[in-house]
């Protein structure tokens, strides 16, 4: 019995997980009965989640105003890491400050969708494997990564916690004028905190699918932080946040 609880909840947070990005996870996943859940409540559906896997790939220092402002080296090639999909913040939910940290930032993106699988994908080519764009938020525990960079450690701890992605809506990419042309956004407490612009990256989303899919095969659903502008700073408990790309709003979250 209580192997069926325990996997109901498990099922329920993966769909959430999924429709917070416009999935419809409930098609993933055939339960017969109550039965099913008791007898064998991994049986059917540990293979039905195989077909959602998904990861979200991000970009460090693409932006040469936030190289500047935290007195980062600018690299050579584009700085990667991963969060799991368990940092998705679930929509309409809050941000909680974890308790592990007295300094978390926010770190507004663009975000690109993977609509097709691919693996060593040309830069020409590399338009065809998208067709939305959003916006969303990188939270970053900016004590503890730094007391990890100091000792030659990863990064997961800091960037990887669960809640610390943030995914708005998506835009088609029809109605986007010029991907590497993008002006977006983020109000904190109704004041401009971030700006940027995707003109300004290092490298440009399309060169980013190119060097990722070098080393990840890239999957339906996975999703591209593609790196912040300068502007990141503390978030506090009641802040609120939103985040536009031009005049539309992507998302509104309040941090508690």
């Amino acid at each position: 019995m209580f192997c069926g609880y325990a996997f109901t909840f498990v099922l329920i947070l993966a769909i959430a997980n999924y429709n917070a990005l416009g999935i419809d996870a409930t098609s993933f996943f055939v339960i017969k009965n109550k039965k099913d859940i008791a007898e064998s409540p991994t049986l059917e559906v540990t293979h039905k989640l195989k077909l959602i896997d998904m990861k979200l790939i991000c970009i460090g220092r693409n932006y040469t105003d936030h190289i500047e402002e935290l007195e980062n080296e600018r690299p050579t090639d584009p700085v990667v890491f991963l969060k799991p999909d368990t940092a998705i913040l679930i929509k309409k939910q809050p941000f909680f400050i974890p308790d592990f940290s007295d300094d978390v930032h926010h770190e507004v993106e663009v975000l690109v969708k993977i609509n097709r699988v691919g693996k060593h994908i040309d830069k020409k080519f590399a338009h065809k494997y998208y067709s939305e764009i959003g916006l969303g938020i990188d939270f970053t525990a900016r004590d503890l990564q730094s007391s990890l960079k100091a000792k030659g450690l990863p990064w997961e701890k800091a960037k990887a916690f669960d809640g610390s992605a943030v995914i708005g809506k998506w835009l088609p990419i029809k109605e986007v004028a010029d991907v590497n042309n993008i002006e977006f956004s983020l109000k904190k407490n109704e004041n401009i905190v971030q700006k940027g612009i995707t003109s300004h990256m290092l490298w440009k989303i399309d060169e980013l699918i190119e060097y990722v899919s070098k080393y990840f095969t890239l999957k339906i659903g996975d999703i591209i932080f593609t790196g912040t502008p300068a502007g990141v700073g503390k978030v506090y408990a009641n802040d609120k946040l939103k985040g536009y790309i031009e005049k539309t709003e992507m998302f509104s979250i309040t941090v508690k």
